[in-house]
């Protein structure tokens, strides 16, 4: 099974050998879709899905587009005009791990290409100082990532997250994983509770056990959905509800029964 967390770790080796305040809803929350879900599809073979489920806003998460597969600005063009074509907004930009300074550059490019407001990743305490800077600068938010390891991990837990954020403007803030955060045995309500004032955007994931990374559909794994549907509804969470699933073969089937899942939650 090829999940984000094993595509970070191939591409990884592959280079070893070679805005303020959270946003707050009117009236239902806004489901939206990570688009690692689709990375065995094609670009336009995904945007099609996307359209089938009426899906206006995404994060684009496709590994060609993160920073380890160093794409170039053209890719990002292309994307852009087939996106606005079928009405779909990226509002997100998931870069992954920053390491130098270029990459923040390239970040920015990337984002502002899409027409992205906010860019999502992670890195040390100093280059997230820098991306801080940087980002306030170009009106652009960030969200830290948490994630899961078979190893340990500086983001695994919203107290990890809040470590950072405590340290950073509030440009910096959290793109809470609910997947991730039951994966490293934390409940993942109680981390969109904690991490509520600095919230910018979910990623909708539901896990079969603590410990591992076998995704399964919304509502039928440990990651608690229903009770953090309820607490972004209590918080009046304004920000992208990305559905996520990342699963080897045929989606298609399973994505729509879980994007009717989280609407019926939204």
């Amino acid at each position: 099974m090829t999940t984000r967390r094993t595509f970070l770790k191939i591409a990884g080796a592959a280079c070893v050998a070679g805005a303020s305040s959270p946003l707050y809803a009117r009236s239902g929350l806004r489901i939206g879709i990570g688009t690692f879900s689709y990375h065995n599809l094609t670009l336009d073979a995904m945007i099609e899905q996307l359209n089938a489920l009426k899906i206006t806003e995404i994060e684009m998460s496709r590994g060609e587009y993160m920073l380890l597969s160093h794409p170039k600005e053209d890719l990002f063009r292309t994307t852009k005009e087939k996106l606005d074509r079928a009405g779909i907004r990226c509002v997100s930009y998931y870069a992954a791990t920053f390491k130098t300074e270029q990459e923040i550059d390239d970040a920015v490019l990337f984002a502002k290409v899409l027409g992205a407001g906010n860019i999502t990743g992670d890195g040390q305490l100093d280059i997230l100082k820098k991306i801080d800077r940087r980002l306030t600068h170009e009106g652009l938010t960030f969200g830290i990532h948490n994630h899961f390891f078979p190893y340990k991990f500086e983001f695994e837990s919203p107290e990890d997250v809040l470590g950072a954020l405590n340290q950073l403007s509030k440009t910096v803030g959290a793109t809470a994983d609910t997947g991730h955060f039951a994966s490293c045995g934390y409940d993942p309500a109680d981390a969109i509770r904690k991490l509520a004032p600095r919230l910018r955007i979910v990623h909708l994931k539901d896990i079969q056990a603590k410990g591992g990374e076998v995704n399964v559909l919304l509502g039928n794994g440990i990651s608690k959905i229903r009770e953090v549907m309820q607490e972004l509804h209590r918080i009046n969470f304004g920000g992208l509800v990305a559905v996520e699933y990342e699963k080897e073969s045929d989606v298609i089937q399973d994505m729509t029964q879980q994007i009717h899942f989280a609407r019926e939650l939204a």
